[in-house]
């Protein structure tokens, strides 16, 4: 129990008291043995049970498995600055192998859903991660061992981020890259960038958006919000797709709101309109423009999964949670002012980013995809949402604008 209390790690529900001059370990991969003492053996099953154990998965968050001088495993905790020759995982020891999947809910943050996961494997790209749900999401998995790769528009400001994540653990793996989603040639060339790093790819989080901007175009000539929440995303995923089937299995996680109710895209022959998606200036309406973008989120998502789930990737969509107080509306006063009263009553950005970060690496979704998320539980979208002509329509359309506003034609 001495090893257990230094390692913080006490209180444990373990009834299985070791006879004198026997000592529980553990192998480097998790499994327990015993050791006697008096008689100089050890053995897999424990003395008294019988029973074979092995540590409930992997190392608390925080701590690190190194060797010493001697060759001896060591366990660092880097929160507490202390080092034990004890597995801290041998206090969470499960005799079965099925470990049932923990339920997540509206109050849960990123963290928690990454307790004890070793993401050292994984690389990992989202878009808009200098700020808000997209800064909390990245420094979850960095914090976790993941190579994390910044896409942003500021690079100063995503330079700045990468800077406050390493600061908090120096052997985090994380970049900043520019990637405008305003600019169609700026995201192909990211695209190019990123190839060229001959890196895999296991997830994507296309968690970039705008909300309540004032009417604009972009150098392609389509109303921002649009491009910026949907049409940038769309030609990324399209210009790596190769990359995430060569990683499979890979995720695509893409962020969408409960917003997406309040709208429809359809014209009187229900079609994809692109008259409602990239509106004139007269006929724009800040609110109405980002829950058409969301729900376009949500009918890509769906699309892309039906076209690369046989490949070995999958793609899933949510709503980070209500009452979030993020930089999202920063060009509308009044949603500012509103959302500062509520302050004290929204979700962290920790919490808002714990969906996002479900999706991404839940062991139970792994295959599954075409499904819509809201604080980690699985729910229906929208009546259009579930459209699949729709997401259809919507993917043409697509298709159709990447390739000739990507050639200069500014009209259709």
């Amino acid at each position: 129990m001495a090893a257990l209390k230094y390692a913080g790690m006490d209180d444990t529900d373990s009834d299985d008291e070791l006879p004198p001059g026997w000592e529980e370990r553990s192998t480097k991969d998790g499994w327990v043995y015993y050791a006697n003492h008096d008689e100089m053996k050890t053995q897999w099953e424990h003395p008294k049970t019988g029973k074979k154990k092995r540590c409930a998965g992997d190392l608390p968050y925080g701590w690190e498995q190194e060797t010493d001088e001697k060759g001896q495993i060591i366990y660092v905790d880097h929160i507490n600055k202390r080092t034990t020759y004890f597995d801290p995982r041998q206090a969470f020891t499960v005799e079965d192998v099925i470990v049932k999947p923990k339920r997540y809910d509206g109050n849960t943050a990123a963290l928690e859903i990454l307790q004890g996961r070793d993401l050292s494997d994984k690389v990992i790209l989202i878009t808009g991660g200098n700020a808000g749900i997209g800064f909390e999401t990245a420094r979850s998995f960095a914090l976790h061992g993941a190579h994390v790769i910044l896409a942003c528009r500021n690079l100063s400001r995503a330079s700045k981020a990468v800077s406050s994540i390493q600061q908090e653990w120096h052997k985090a793996r994380v970049e900043a890259m520019m990637c405008d989603l305003a600019s169609l040639r700026s995201v192909r060339e990211f695209a190019d960038s990123f190839k060229a790093k001959k890196l895999p790819l296991h997830i994507l989080v296309c968690n970039a958006g705008v909300c309540t901007q004032p009417w604009s175009l972009t150098e392609d000539g389509l109303e921002s919000t649009f491009q910026i929440c949907h049409l940038g995303h769309f030609l990324l995923v399209q210009c790596l797709q190769d990359v995430l089937r060569r990683s499979a299995p890979a995720r695509v996680v893409v962020v969408s709101s409960e917003s997406h109710r309040f709208t429809d895209l359809l014209d009187s022959c229900g079609k994809v309109d692109l008259a409602l998606l990239s509106p004139v200036k007269k006929e724009y309406w800040s609110m109405l423009a980002y829950n058409r973008a969301k729900l376009c989120n949500i009918l890509f998502s769906n699309e892309l999964h039906r076209r690369l789930s046989p490949h070995g990737v999958t793609s899933n969509v949510l709503h980070p949670g209500n009452m979030m107080y993020t930089s999202l509306h920063h060009s509308w006063w009044l949603m500012t002012f509103l959302f500062t009263l509520a302050r004290p009553f929204t979700k962290s950005m920790q919490q808002g980013a714990a969906t996002t970060v479900y999706c991404a690496i839940a062991p139970e979704l792994e295959g599954l995809g075409g499904m819509y998320f809201n604080n980690c539980f699985r729910c229906l979208p929208s009546i259009q949402a579930q459209d699949q002509s729709s997401a259809a329509s919507l993917w043409e359309l697509s298709e159709r604008l990447v390739t000739e506003r990507s050639a200069g034609i500014q009209a259709l």
